[in-house]
C-alpha cells in the first residue's frame, strides 16, 4: 500500500463516500498554497483527477478552466485502492449472487457533515513552541515580553496569534487588560 499523509488519507476517506467520488470539498484545515500542494501532489501521483465539474449538479469546482467551464476533482481508483478500498467493477459479483458489497470504509472515515480534527500541533523548540508556552503561562504575556522572546516584531507577534494558533491551530487566545502591565494575552492550559 503506498504511503499516505494523513491530509491524503482524509481527502481519499471523504472523496470514496461522495457520489462519483468527488474529493471536494477539502478539509477546512487546508487552504491556499498547502491545497494547491497536497493536490498536486495527489495528482501526480494519479490518486485524483480533474474532471468536468457539472454545473447542474452543483458540484464543487477546484479551478477553472478559463473558458467558462471549470474542473473538479474525483478520487481514482488507484486512490481508493490506496487506502483499502477495492474499485467498485473490480470483482463483479457473479449474476444471482447476494453477497454483501465488496466494498468497504474504514469506521473512522469522515461524513460530509463531519469536519477534520485538527491535527496540526507545533514543534519543541520553535519560536510558535515558545509563543504557546509563554501565553500558558499562569501570568500570559504582553505583546512586548514575546517580542524579547522571540525577537519578532508587534506585527509578527499579533499575525501569529490570529493566524497560526487560532485558524490553523484551533486556539483560543484571550486578553485582558492587566494594572501596571498592559494588555496580556492568554491561552488556555493544556
Amino acid at each position: 500500500m503506498p504511503q499516505l499523509s494523513d491530509t491524503q488519507a482524509l481527502i481519499l476517506s471523504a472523496a470514496a463516500q461522495r457520489p462519483e467520488h468527488i474529493a471536494l470539498p477539502l478539509p477546512e484545515s487546508l487552504r491556499g498554497g498547502a491545497a494547491a500542494k497536497v493536490v498536486g501532489a495527489m495528482l501526480a501521483k494519479g490518486f485524483l483527477q480533474e474532471v468536468d465539474a457539472d454545473m447542474r449538479k452543483g458540484e464543487p469546482v477546484w479551478r477553472e478552466t478559463g473558458d467558462g467551464h471549470g474542473v473538479t476533482l474525483s478520487a481514482t481508483d488507484a486512490g481508493l485502492a490506496a487506502i483499502g478500498i477495492e474499485p467498485e467493477d473490480a470483482n463483479p459479483a457473479p449474476a444471482g449472487a447476494t453477497d454483501a458489497p465488496t466494498e468497504q470504509s474504514a469506521p473512522d472515515t469522515l461524513t460530509e457533515t463531519e469536519t477534520a480534527p485538527k491535527a496540526r500541533t507545533p514543534r519543541e523548540g520553535t519560536k510558535q513552541a515558545t509563543l504557546i508556552a509563554m501565553l500558558r503561562a499562569p501570568d500570559g504575556a504582553t505583546i512586548e515580553e514575546i517580542m524579547a522572546a522571540t525577537g519578532w516584531q508587534s506585527h509578527t507577534v499579533r499575525g501569529a496569534m490570529a493566524g497560526a494558533l487560532k485558524k490553523k491551530l484551533g486556539l483560543e487566545v484571550t486578553s485582558e487588560k492587566v494594572e501596571n502591565r498592559g494588555r496580556v494575552y492568554k491561552l488556555p492550559a493544556a
